[in-house]
């Protein structure tokens, strides 16, 4: 199945998204699609939030993009084995002729995302075209790049976003009235979002879709670390090959804002008196006021006027700011953008990680962690730290990726995410 179009394309200047035969559930043959779909990989709390998902239905997308067995190698060949018995058995299926999806999520506080889902031409970041805004951890490219390999596959999309005029040409217009017909399919998942999606195969809309994306550069907002497993995989593959594409969600948003939301850490092995005690003074603490709604809006204040942080895991909530001058000036790097010396995960791993607390950043000692609610309880179970962070404004983001300044990994959390198990991608010839 060729799922990249014709390889003798040459590279763009700007976005090249090209049409797949997009995989998808077959609805008869499942309980529900909300049953089968998943957040992203990396956003599944484990093991909670992973049993609850495997045991919502057997063909739950969790079974491949987090296959579980003793080792890595039997965990890879268990979602390969599984993704061809779902296609032997026609649980997925491949829509009959290549396309671009319109997807679109709604919540009910009136937030509305559309987007286009296509395989788009990869390109390395001195090339401009697609920036990424921060680092990555080499262990999780590697476990994403032997779970692509095993499976030929391209099993949920990045989170990428451009910057559009504002108003409903080219591209938007042609998502806008699509949008206006009968979805392909339509569910509402357990979050209360909304998903439905379209198939663009008209070769005029198509046209006009690649010629206004060719003007313009993407930012990574969710998935760095399989855009670097797409990155990788390429090099294996001697190109022209379908691995020169990978799959994505573009949204541009400045028709449709995307929320920034921050990922928290939890310290495993660090429990909150000792790493309060720790601090001295090269912080100011204070206990302040929960419950946590009330405590995170005493963080955002505190962040509004420099650096803060909020620790728990003891039942109680301490604000940590005000970082000593001197301390920063020990610690974090000179030689970078005030933007990225100022950003909060910049002094939370250079002065307090590094420095201070002495944590490698290494699954052992840290988890990265969306929900906020859930890092709190889980410190308090394990009686380790939380690491509460406030989000970064996008402009900040967009700015130090423009000047190819990469942020500390896992500094932001953009969303809505699209929903694995909408629409997957096989890699074959």
């Amino acid at each position: 199945m060729n799922t990249a179009g014709p390889a003798d394309v040459p590279a763009r200047m700007g976005l090249d998204l090209t049409p797949f035969r997009g995989l998808r559930y077959d609805p008869d043959r499942v309980g529900s699609l909300s049953a089968v779909t998943s957040p992203p990989y990396d956003v599944v709390v484990r093991p909670d939030g992973l049993h609850h998902l495997e045991s919502s239905d057997p063909h739950n997308i969790v079974r491949l993009i987090l296959p579980q067995a003793t080792t890595p190698a039997a965990r890879n060949k268990k979602a390969a084995n599984t993704l061809q018995r779902w296609l032997a058995e026609g649980v997925l299926t491949a829509d009959s002729e290549p396309g671009l999806y319109v997807y679109e999520q709604r919540a009910g506080d009136g937030m509305l995302q559309r987007g286009l889902i296509g395989a788009l031409r990869l390109s390395e970041p001195s090339q401009g075209v697609v920036l990424p805004h921060e680092d990555v951890m080499p262990h999780i490219v590697a476990d994403r790049a032997d779970l692509m390999r095993a499976t030929s596959a391209n099993l949920e999309p990045l989170l990428l976003t451009y910057r559009g005029n504002g108003s409903a040409a080219d591209a938007t217009a042609v998502i806008e009235r699509t949008a206006q017909h009968p979805p392909l399919l339509a569910t509402t998942t357990e979050d209360g979002f909304n998903h439905r999606l379209w198939s663009v195969t008209d070769p005029e809309d198509l046209t006009a879709i690649q010629k206004d994306l060719a003007r313009h550069q993407a930012l990574i907002a969710d998935g760095h670390h399989r855009w670097a497993t797409y990155l990788r995989l390429r090099a294996e593959h001697p190109s022209p090959s379908p691995w020169d594409f990978g799959l994505v969600l573009l949204v541009d948003t400045a028709r449709y804002p995307l929320r920034v939301r921050a990922i928290h850490r939890l310290l495993h092995h660090l429990p909150v008196t000792e790493a309060l005690a720790t601090l001295g003074d090269s912080f100011r603490v204070r206990t302040v006021q929960g419950p946590l709604s009330e405590a995170l809006e005493t963080l955002s204040a505190a962040a509004a006027e420099g650096n803060a942080f909020l620790l728990a895991g003891d039942g109680a909530f301490h604000l940590v700011d005000r970082p000593s001058p001197d301390l920063l000036a020990r610690t974090i790097p000179a030689d970078r953008p005030e933007a990225w010396r100022t950003l909060d995960a910049t002094v939370l791993h250079a002065a307090l990680l590094d420095h201070i607390w002495r944590i490698p950043d290494v699954p052992e000692h840290i988890a990265y962690i969306h929900d906020t609610a859930a890092t709190v309880a889980k410190a308090e179970r394990d009686g380790a730290t939380a690491v509460l962070m406030h989000p970064v404004r996008e402009e900040v983001v967009r700015e130090l990726a423009s000047r190819g300044v990469t942020m500390p990994r896992k500094s932001t959390s953009f969303g809505p995410k699209p929903a694995s198990g909408l629409v997957l991608r096989t890699v074959e010839r």
